[in-house]
C-alpha cells in the first residue's frame, strides 16, 4: 500500500527541512512505499526556496503551491487533488506529529483491515507536550460536544492527524471547509456516511519554533458550522450519502 503524506505548510521555515527529514528517514527504514507532498500556503518566509532546494535532491518528496486564497482547508484539499497513494495522511509541518505515530496508523490500517485511521492523544498511550492550557480546555469542551452530539466513544475528533484510503477521500467529497474546521469534516464525514475506523494513541508535541496558525476567536463559528451541518446529514438526508456497503466499527487499542 502506497502511503501519501500531505503537509500544508505556511512560513514555517524554521522546521520544514528538518522535519521532512526526519518523516522521509522514518518511513524509508520501516520499508513504505511513500511520497511526501508539501502545499505551501502562500508563505512570506524562506518557506518555498528552501522546500525548492530540499526537493531538487530527493525522489520522494515534493511541493506545490496553493493556487487559491491562503487556508489550512484549502491548503489540504489542493493536496488531497494530487496525491497518487493507496491512502493519505494529513500531517502537520510543525513538527507537532510523530513519524512514529504515522507509520503505527499505516500498520493498523492493514492489520485491522479498516477504512479510516484516527488517533487519540487522550487515550493510554496518547500524549500531549507543552500543549496551550486554554486552547486544551477548548478541546476537550469541543469534543466532548461533538462525542454527544454524535453518540460517539471516540474522544478527539478535532485532532488531524489521521489516515484515509483514497476511497474514503472520494466518498466524503464535497469538502467545503477552507480552514482548519477541515480537520472535523473529514472524519465526521467519514463517520458518518458509514466508513468504519480504528483508534490508535497518538503524541502531540507543541512547535518550537513559530507562530500557530490556529486562531481560536476565528475558527469557533466555522468549526460549529462543520458540527451542525454534518449533524444535519446525519438525521435529515435519510443515508442519501451513506456508502452503499456499511462496514463502518470502532475499536480502540
Amino acid at each position: 500500500m502506497k502511503l501519501s503524506v500531505v503537509i500544508p505548510a505556511h512560513n514555517e521555515a524554521g522546521q520544514i527541512i528538518s522535519m521532512l527529514r526526519n518523516v522521509d528517514d522514518q518511513l524509508r527504514v520501516a520499508g513504505i512505499d511513500h511520497e511526501i507532498i508539501v502545499v505551501n500556503d502562500h508563505s512570506s518566509d524562506d518557506t518555498e526556496q528552501l522546500l525548492r532546494e530540499f526537493c531538487r535532491d530527493t525522489r520522494t518528496t515534493r511541493y506545490i503551491n496553493n493556487p487559491g486564497p491562503a487556508g489550512f482547508g484549502l491548503a489540504v484539499r489542493t493536496g488531497l487533488e494530487q496525491f497518487t497513494g493507496d491512502a493519505v495522511a494529513v500531517y502537520m509541518a510543525d513538527a507537532s506529529d510523530r513519524p512514529e505515530d504515522l507509520i503505527a496508523y499505516y500498520k493498523r490500517m492493514i492489520t485491522a483491515g479498516v477504512d479510516c485511521v484516527f488517533g487519540s492523544r487522550f487515550i493510554p498511550g496518547g500524549k500531549v507536550i507543552d500543549y496551550p492550557g486554554p486552547k486544551l480546555v477548548l478541546n476537550r469542551l469541543a469534543n466532548a460536544f461533538i462525542r454527544i452530539v454524535f453518540g460517539l466513544q471516540y474522544n478527539d475528533v478535532t485532532n488531524a492527524f489521521k489516515l484515509y484510503p483514497r476511497e474514503v477521500i472520494e466518498g466524503v467529497q464535497p469538502i467545503l471547509s477552507h480552514h482548519f474546521n477541515l480537520t472535523v469534516e473529514l472524519p465526521l464525514k467519514a463517520m458518518v456516511r458509514g466508513y468504519s475506523y480504528s483508534v490508535v494513541p497518538n503524541y502531540w508535541i507543541n512547535r518550537k519554533s513559530g507562530e500557530s496558525k490556529l486562531k481560536i476567536k476565528e475558527m469557533g463559528s466555522r468549526y460549529l458550522f462543520i458540527v451542525l451541518y454534518c449533524f444535519i446529514e446525519k438525521w435529515l438526508s435519510r443515508g442519501d450519502y451513506r456508502r452503499k456497503i456499511d462496514r463502518r466499527r470502532e475499536t480502540v487499542a
